[in-house]
């Protein structure tokens, strides 16, 4: 019997990094592919015994089914933390989602029409494409530097198109690495005002800032633009939690939340009283301080690593937090062709053409620091400076590598 899918389901587009990572995730691969926290500095035991409080003074109440919106207790934490940092959060303006990821999805579905115009960066997070590609958005992409997206691009681009949507990862970009500047936040703000722009602020990496000044959020300077914010724990404590959390205009949130009921009734009320009991007994300042420590030595090492190994020509960014290096390639090389050089090499990467919503890009690859220790990385940097080298020799691969039914060649 032949079964017909639906339109949305055939126009679907895999995750690059998914299909990926099922090839670099190998025990014999130094893989700097995925978007991963170090497993070895989760709070394993605290996470264990908020587990234990947890079922031992409000098992029944973990166990059952709970409203959309969020327990309350983590909401409240969640709104005196944000208001701590200059975000004017109430508890009825917090959602809590199944990971920011679901956020991403949910602000796509009440904010995006078919064929509406989202303004991402170039490159952008792939996921988000990936999400807002589903509900097909119309994407308009934004040249970015070093001080994150061109907010004079943004204003060309309005000019032309009738942008509904920003959407951009405010710090420690994914893939770039870059933050978009104090200077431009307001300029975002003001543009967005100006001509009814509604701006969906992702910032999974903001804690994790390393070097330099911290910058408020974008939703903490200005209360005329429509600014929806996504946040995580997936980046601080645990993405196997699957935890993320939203704040924005109380009508945007409602829409959510209704939208919410229809995919899963509600997040995981084990995990969001876990979480809760755990904010009010384990030390998070403390252990936000050592993540920021342990990436900041090892982006520090990537960089110098990178220096040492990387032939001529070849240029990176230079991130002041987050998890990730962008890097791109000399002499025009093509990303996927390295892939399967690399793997040979056993070292892995994310080639960088899924983060270009339009205009593909072949020259770029996303490395990760967070996920390997300083030994790993500058064993990993040395293999890739090899394959790059050789490459630039004008040695070929050997054979191509299938990746979830498509071939990289």
């Amino acid at each position: 019997m032949a079964i017909t899918l639906s339109q949305r389901a055939l126009n679907a587009q895999p995750s690059v990094v998914r299909e990926i990572l099922k090839v670099a995730e190998r025990p014999d691969i130094l893989s700097f592919a995925g978007g991963l926290p170090a497993p070895e500095l989760f709070p394993v035991e605290a996470i264990a015994q908020a587990h234990a409080e947890v079922f031992a003074t409000e098992g029944r109440f973990a166990l059952q089914y709970s409203s959309t919106e969020g327990v309350a207790v983590l909401r409240a934490w969640l709104v005196d933390r944000l208001r701590s940092h200059g975000i004017d959060a109430e508890v009825e303006s917090t959602l809590i989602t199944h990971g920011s990821q679901q956020g991403i999805d949910l602000a796509g579905r009440v904010l995006i029409d078919a064929g509406a115009a989202v303004a991402v960066e170039n490159p952008s997070y792939l996921a988000a494409i990936q999400a807002f590609h589903g509900y097909q958005a119309r994407f308009v992409t934004i040249a970015s530097d070093d001080d994150g997206m061109d907010i004079d691009d943004l204003e060309r681009q309005a000019e032309q198109h009738a942008i509904r949507v920003v959407y951009l990862v405010s710090c420690f970009q994914n893939p770039k690495g870059t933050t978009l500047s104090l200077p431009r936040r307001y300029q975002l703000l003001e543009l967005a005002a100006r001509r009814n722009i509604a701006i969906i602020e992702d910032d999974p990496y903001g804690e994790l800032r390393f070097r330099g000044q911290h910058l408020p959020s974008i939703a903490a300077l200005d209360k005329n633009a429509v600014v929806v914010r996504l946040g995580s724990f997936s980046k601080t404590l645990a993405p196997g939690m699957r935890l993320g959390f939203v704040t924005g205009p109380r009508e945007v949130i409602r829409a959510m939340a209704v939208a919410k009921q229809a995919c899963d009734l509600h997040t995981s009320t084990l995990s969001q009283r876990v979480i809760a009991k755990l904010l009010r007994t384990f030390d998070y300042e403390t252990h936000l301080e050592h993540l920021r420590t342990t990436y900041g030595h090892r982006c520090q090492v990537m960089l110098e690593c990178l220096e040492r190994t990387m032939p001529a020509g070849t240029t990176w960014t230079r991130p002041d937090g987050g998890m990730f290096v962008w890097m791109q390639l000399p002499n025009n090389l093509v990303a996927e062709e390295l892939f399967v050089q690399a793997i040979a090499e056993k070292v892995a990467f994310v080639p960088g053409s899924g983060f270009f919503a339009t205009d593909k890009r072949y020259d770029f690859i996303r490395l990760n620091f967070s996920n390997c220790q300083p030994a790993a990385i500058e064993e990993g940097m040395g293999r890739l400076g090899r394959v790059v080298a050789r490459a630039l020799a004008g040695e070929r691969p050997r054979r191509a590598l299938a990746v979830s039914g498509a071939v990289v060649i």
